[in-house]
């Protein structure tokens, strides 16, 4: 390790005063002009990582579904995962370092991990359509190649397929090519061998509104359409070319406001969805006849996706254990849907993919979505092998549903949640089944609810167990929800610790609109009673 050389070029990406920045789920975000130092730094982590799992490592430039003005930084780990916990300790702390320090911390971390610093290293880059982000993802580059790490440059790619371009590059090409064609004739050739089997005539379900949040899922879904032009027409809305990105579209948009992005006219019973800023969440929607907004989230692509996969499974007669994975924010009519309809298993982990993706990786197929549209289906090795060998093997009807499911695997893009991966799935599975974005809605009715959030001194005197669905501490809280909670009907509610604000966040669903809005009011007020609430009482109405 050339510490001179470190120091000199460290030095051309100086910190600024005071700026502490923490390593989250996301990685890191803040305003872009605060974050030069902190690319330089991620690309000689990338690079310490890359000689300890003696495997590529990929760096993503972007700030997902943040305002156009804010950028961010995240590592991928060899299998296309999130960086493991400890390596988000050591990103901090070098983030965070004084320039006096950065030597002192980058030997503590190459001792920690027993990094062999005459290990080969290989970093892979991609950014985001921000302003801010090429010159940004230079920083990161003169990181890695200060340190002697080789790197390949992706350029512009959705942060799906950087995660994917890590997955293939380290496993052999096993699970496809590390090439933006690669991607694009993987999914697309499953796509249109899945779609060829539908038997609804016209085009009545063929065409899709796709709101890309003025963002990079514009641009590669441009690139890509023509791959799979034959099975699906998607129209593009805010590609890019005039808008700002995130700005009043997007999937963050639609899910927290209700309501269609600006720039996108829909026509009744019309099938609409959005990504977000980097592709890895997706939503979709439709006004109904009457021009009531419907909202398709998470929950709902969830059960769309594993109620198909049980029932190839069943039709196959393979008897592989499959698993719903949600968190306490899942809409209680989806689990009871999935649990009592289905008969497939649900499981609840904490908020934040990492602990889903991680669950998911227990069955044998696990399908995974936070409510906010992020999510995918995993599929252990094992059972894409034996599916491989039923596709060749069974009588014709079941190996016909063999076959769909061989190419439901390649469909998704089991490295990361990706909008794109995610909305080729879920269009296969409507043709297939002839269903109208109505039908899928009404497979079952959300239950009304309502988030809150309560200010408090200090967010950590919450403690939560049962997947964050119970409060330990402060005493009394738990019994106060559970008391509250008596009072209507169909009804839970709970509270966590925001992890990003001292703020206190309140779900609470019922029966009733009325209810829930009452639940979450009164679960607040108990918040603020009993957890050291600030400022002005917590009012009702909303």
């Amino acid at each position: 390790m050339d510490l001179g050389a470190i120091t000199k070029y460290s030095a051309l990406h100086a910190k600024p005063n005071g700026l502490i920045l923490q390593y989250g789920t996301a990685g890191f975000r803040t305003k872009a002009e605060h974050l030069d130092h902190v690319m330089f730094r991620m690309g000689l982590l990338a690079v310490l990582r890359s000689k300890q799992t003696k495997s590529t490592i990929g760096v993503m430039v972007t700030a997902s579904h943040n305002p156009e003005e804010d950028n961010g930084v995240k590592l991928v780990d060899p299998l296309g995962e999130m960086l493991a916990p400890s390596w988000e300790e050591h990103a901090t702390c070098l983030a965070n370092a004084e320039e006096q320090d950065m030597q002192r911390v980058l030997i503590d971390i190459s001792e920690k991990e027993a990094v062999n610093l005459q290990q080969d290293a290989f970093v892979v880059i991609g950014r985001d359509t921000r302003p801010s982000s090429e010159k940004l993802s230079q920083s990161v580059i003169d990181g890695v190649t200060v340190l002697g790490g080789q790197f390949h440059d992706y350029g512009l790619l959705t942060t799906p397929q950087l995660h994917y371009m890590v997955y293939c590059r380290n496993t052999g090409g096993r699970y496809g090519k590390a090439t933006i064609e690669g991607y694009y004739q993987k999914l697309s050739k499953a796509f249109v061998e899945l779609t060829k089997q539908a038997s609804c005539s016209g085009d009545e379900y063929r065409s899709l509104k796709v709101d890309c949040a003025n963002g990079i899922g514009a641009l590669k879904l441009r690139e890509m359409e023509h791959y799979f032009s034959q099975g699906l027409s998607v129209q593009l809305f805010n590609d890019g070319s005039k808008g700002k990105l995130n700005h009043l579209c997007g999937a963050d948009f639609v899910k927290s406001h209700q309501k269609p992005p600006q720039g996108m006219e829909i026509k009744s019973n019309e099938r609409c969805c959005s990504f977000d800023g980097d592709a890895d969440r997706i939503v979709y929607y439709y006004h109904d006849a009457d021009g009531h907004f419907h909202l398709i989230d998470g929950d709902k692509i969830a059960t769309l996706i594993s109620s198909f996969l049980k029932e190839l499974l069943v039709e196959i007669g393979e008897s592989l254990n499959i698993g719903v994975v949600q968190t306490a924010y899942a809409n209680g009519s989806s689990t009871r849907y999935l649990e009592e309809v289905m008969k497939v298993p649900v499981y609840c982990t904490k908020t934040g993919v990492k602990h889903l993706h991680h669950k998911a990786q227990e069955f044998d197929i696990g399908v995974y979505f936070e409510a906010n549209g992020h999510g995918t289906a995993l599929f252990s090795t094992a059972v894409e092998m034996k599916i491989k060998q039923s596709a060749e093997q069974l009588e014709d009807k079941k190996r016909k549903a063999a076959k769909m499911l061989e190419n439901i695997i390649d469909l998704f893009n089991q490295a990361a949640g990706d909008a794109i991966s995610d909305m080729l799935v879920i269009e296969a599975i409507l043709a297939l089944k002839g269903l109208t974005v109505q039908q899928w809605d009404a497979l079952y009715t959300d239950l009304p609810n309502r988030q809150l959030k309560v200010q408090v001194a200090d967010r950590r005197v919450i403690s939560t167990t049962n997947a964050e669905r119970q409060a330990v501490t402060p005493p009394g809280l738990q019994e106060a929800i559970n008391d509250l909670v008596k009072k209507y009907k169909l009804s839970r509610a709970f509270v966590r610790p925001s992890g990003t604000e001292d703020v206190v966040r309140v779900y609470a669903e019922a029966d009733s609109q009325e209810s829930a809005d009452h639940l979450a009011h009164e679960v607040s007020l108990a918040v603020f009673q009993l957890a050291g609430g600030i400022g002005e009482r917590p009012q009702l109405g909303f």
